[in-house]
């Protein structure tokens, strides 16, 4: 006989506990704990051992053997990039983001985009008139595109094998349930036991699942944190929603690589696959002002030039103000620190506002001697010259550091007009040709001076 109990979970990390709590012990946070619904059986076990099964048997790896899997081709070249070449059959992907940034968007009009392919929308949010009215504002073909506006896990994987599609999207998982749970729909419960169906369903029909997920104030998808360790792949969509432009990031990927980056632009007619976001990025009226430096970043495999932009002013209070936008605001302070130290540039009685052309954020540390050539060319209100750009990471010390994938950045910035490149000295190029004037630079000085001399 099962014997139900109750215990209480930490929504954030995950964690157990035989009653409520206030504060998580495990990941510090404070109301996290939820009731949770659980059963065990009271038989006991013991004396009983299974028998071991030969399939299972441990192997030498060079016994084990496979076949390549054929990917499925999502006919988006941004979603392929960061998917790994494509959807692998079977697999369950995560798609989470702020509400309103074009999940729901991007999941549609990609099914609406793989033509002959058989796919099925799976709603727990909208009806099936709201999704219809969708479609026909967003580019593509819905011959082959079923829609469904459910919330039982059960009725939904039941049209599944009815249906038989090569895709499944469900919007979202904190909006469905399953009967086997006896909880409130969005629960941690429910959406643990829907999302390990939904992958053994997955893995034994071959089907692949899309699935979207809600995020919570911090910006971590919401639910527990198994729902991320259940999953194949975890898909972040960001973004501002007061700019056109949507970065797609792979946060965990079994299949691929989680460094490649996909952008998007938020368009009438739904999103607009970016093959070339430098000439995007780049403002063509920056000749004659202060305060902007060209960067060559590099995002997975991708380089591109973005328009770093930083306005110095004086305090107007006692305490100075420094602001990021798209930018680590704690590297910031750092490289402020590196520019009053190692240069002697002082800015402690001065705002200091920093801002990443297009509402991306970029992690790149190589963008860190542009963000201070535009720190240094607003506060001596002197313009930089535009056709120069500059990547570099920059230590403690003053020193700029190398780089990865440095001749990428180059041919980059060759192939957008540039006539000149400052990089750290001592990389070697494999560029016998580069189309570019490259000039090595050693310490954030040697490239001040560079810079602001005509």
């Amino acid at each position: 006989m099962a014997k139900p109990t109750i215990q209480y979970v930490c929504s954030s990390c995950g964690a157990k506990a035989p009653q409520m709590l206030g504060r998580c012990p495990v990941c510090g946070e404070w109301g996290t704990y939820e009731e949770e619904a659980t059963s065990f059986s009271v038989t006991s076990q013991k004396g009983h051992r299974r028998m071991p099964n030969a399939e299972s048997a441990p192997k030498r790896i060079q016994e084990v053997t496979y076949a390549e899997e054929k990917r499925l081709d999502m006919r988006n070249g941004e979603l392929n990039r960061v998917l790994g070449g494509g959807l692998v059959p079977g697999s369950l992907v995560l798609l989470g983001g702020e509400p309103g940034i074009g999940k729901s968007t991007l999941a549609l009009q990609v099914l609406m985009q793989m033509g002959e392919r058989k796919a099925l929308y799976a709603s727990g949010e909208e009806s099936e008139r709201q999704l219809k009215l969708r479609a026909e504002r967003l580019a593509g073909d819905p011959a082959n595109l079923y829609v469904l506006s459910e919330t039982s896990l059960e009725h939904i994987l039941d049209h599944v094998n009815a249906l038989q599609p090569d895709i499944v999207v469900i919007d979202s998982i904190q909006t469905i349930g399953t009967d086997a749970v006896d909880s409130t729909i969005g629960s941690l419960t429910q959406v643990r036991e829907c999302a390990a169906r939904i992958l053994q369903f997955a893995k034994e029909r071959n089907i692949p699942f899309l699935i979207i997920g809600h995020i919570n104030k911090e910006g971590s998808i919401a639910g527990p944190k198994v729902l991320e360790h259940i999953v194949d792949t975890v898909l972040q969509f960001e973004g501002d929603q007061h700019y056109m432009y949507r970065i797609l990031r792979a946060q965990k990927n079994r299949f691929g690589s989680t460094s490649e980056l996909g952008i998007y632009e938020m368009q009438q007619d739904g999103l607009r696959e970016v093959t070339n976001p430098s000439e995007l990025l780049l403002s063509t009226a920056r000749e004659g002002l202060s305060g902007i430096a060209i960067a060559a970043a590099v995002e997975g495999v991708r380089p591109f030039l973005i328009e770093v932009q930083a306005l110095v002013s004086s305090a107007a209070y006692g305490t100075p103000q420094r602001s990021s936008t798209g930018f680590d605001s704690r590297r910031l302070n750092m490289l402020l620190a590196v520019l009053e130290k190692r240069v002697g540039f002082k800015l402690l009685q001065k705002d200091v506002f920093l801002n990443i052309a297009g509402g991306l954020r970029v992690n790149d540390p190589a963008i860190d001697l542009a963000v201070l050539a535009a720190v240094l060319s607003s506060n001596m209100d002197i313009a930089l010259d535009p056709d120069t750009c500059l990547t570099g990471e920059v230590g403690l010390a003053g020193e700029i550091r190398l780089v990865n994938r440095l001749e990428q950045r180059i041919r980059e910035a060759a192939k957008l007009g540039f006539r000149r490149i400052l990089v750290p000295a001592g990389q070697k190029l494999a560029l016998s040709d580069p189309g570019i004037d490259v000039v090595p630079v050693a310490r954030v000085a040697d490239a001040f001076r560079l810079l602001v001399t005509k």
